[in-house]
């Protein structure tokens, strides 16, 4: 009988913890939802007009449709695959179909999903919706925005489930993601900063999303504590989003203004330009975006806290795979790129002192090999000069070999790259 007794007790004992577990993870889901704010009043003399053209210019600041567009679709009709190391997400429609789209939504509703991470029905919505950076949007943008998306053409195309693997597309699995890796907030000016600072931090940290990509992940795909702005593999794992706080990265620390509006706003600037994921978001976002607000973004972008990694003895390459890279680059590379790696001012990219070709992760430097590098067409730059894919014309060991010689000559100090290395990179 007091085995029975004590059975019963650790039982009783077990499900108070998990009933504790549950309410703990329901009170972390809704908190900070009681304070939803009214709908953003408009001064009696706005137009119509007015708002959905504001929220046109945010819709491109958050390059919405870069994700609720598939290729040679109708704008924001939603279905692109965005894979992710769960499974494969899918964008829904956002046109104002009523039955497949928002069409039934209100302002609320749309303020809600991007400051709580809800849906319409009070479902949680997926985080690779970047929701934990928009929950910084304004009513007053979340309004112009939903005013925007009213106005596109309504397309009715029925959305596609996600294909996540068991159990992270569930509503428990996302009710604890979101217990541990996010927390409502609203954008607060920093009085000790400039105008422009605060701006520039309101739309870095929030429509633009940056640190979604820019930012070390843990386990389970949350920012990782202490990781933003350190870089961060894509969730595809094909692309490496440098780090914002290393100016031997991507970090613009020790980067003039001029220079930093510059790539932003026509993909290359001095010696520099962007390619792979970063040049559909100059494309498809930032080129659209005022100097004013890019300047702005400049301003918070380079007072991001350096955090260099600590450099260390590096392993020199084999002299045999030193000789073949060096042949490689011959045939393949130095018409355009120079004998030296000093390139062509304008035209093609040096490689020498290039912080592409030198980043710890070789993910980005093995996708340009193998599938092209090209920036993107701009006002500033309308006639970018690209360079072709090679996929077809050199295998992995060869991609490593070319790799390396670029890592290691020209005063570059990096990690030779194996044919393994090449392989794991999706």
């Amino acid at each position: 009988m007091s085995a029975w007794r004590h059975g019963w007790t650790w039982a009783g004992a077990f499900a108070a913890a998990g009933a504790t577990v549950v309410a703990v993870i329901l009170w972390l889901n809704v908190r900070g939802e009681a304070s939803d704010p009214p709908l953003a009043a408009s001064p009696a003399s706005a137009k119509a007009s007015d708002l959905i053209e504001r929220g046109a210019y945010l819709s491109r600041v958050g390059n919405c449709m870069g994700c609720h567009t598939t290729t040679g679709g109708s704008p924001f009709a939603g279905g692109r695959r965005i894979d992710t190391p769960y499974g494969v997400v899918i964008a829904p429609n956002i046109t104002p179909d009523d039955s497949t789209g928002i069409g039934r939504w209100t302002a609320f509703d749309v303020w809600r999903a991007l400051h709580h991470g809800r849906s319409k029905d009070g479902r949680l919505l997926n985080p690779a919706f970047p929701y934990p950076s928009y929950t910084w949007v304004t009513r007053e943008d979340s309004d112009a925005l939903f005013a925007y998306l009213r106005s596109v053409p309504a397309v009715q195309r029925p959305n596609e489930p996600h294909a996540l693997r068991f159990p992270f597309g569930t509503q428990p699995a996302l009710a604890v993601w979101r217990a541990l890796n996010f927390r409502p907030a609203a954008f607060e000016s920093d009085p000790a900063q400039t105008q422009d600072w605060n701006r520039g931090r309101y739309l870095v940290q929030g429509l633009a999303h940056c640190a979604a990509c820019h930012s070390e992940r843990n386990a389970l795909g949350g920012i990782r504590r202490n990781g933003e702005w350190a870089g961060g593999v894509m969730p595809d794992k094909a692309w490496y989003a440098p780090s914002l706080a290393d100016p031997r990265e991507a970090g613009v620390q020790r980067m003039s203004r001029a220079q930093v509006v510059s790539l932003l706003q026509h993909g290359v600037t001095q010696g520099m330009s962007v390619s792979g994921p970063m040049a559909e978001v100059v494309y498809s976002s930032t080129q659209s975006m005022t100097a004013a607000d890019l300047g702005a973004m400049a301003d918070y972008l380079a007072t991001i806290p350096v955090r260099e990694t600590v450099a260390r003895q590096i392993t020199r390459a084999s002299p045999e795979a030193m000789h073949r890279g060096a042949e490689l680059y011959v045939q393949h590379c130095a018409t355009c790129h120079g004998s030296a790696g000093e390139g062509v001012p304008g035209q093609y990219p040096a490689l020498a002192g290039n912080r592409a070709v030198t980043l710890g992760t070789i993910n980005n430097l093995v996708q340009i090999i193998r599938h092209g590098g090209f920036a993107p067409t701009t006002t500033g730059n309308p006639r970018p000069f690209g360079m072709p894919p090679f996929s077809q014309t050199l295998k992995e060991q060869q991609i490593a070999d070319v790799a390396t010689y670029l890592r290691q000559s020209w005063g570059n100090e990096a990690e030779p790259v194996s044919s393994l290395d090449v392989l794991q990179v999706d």
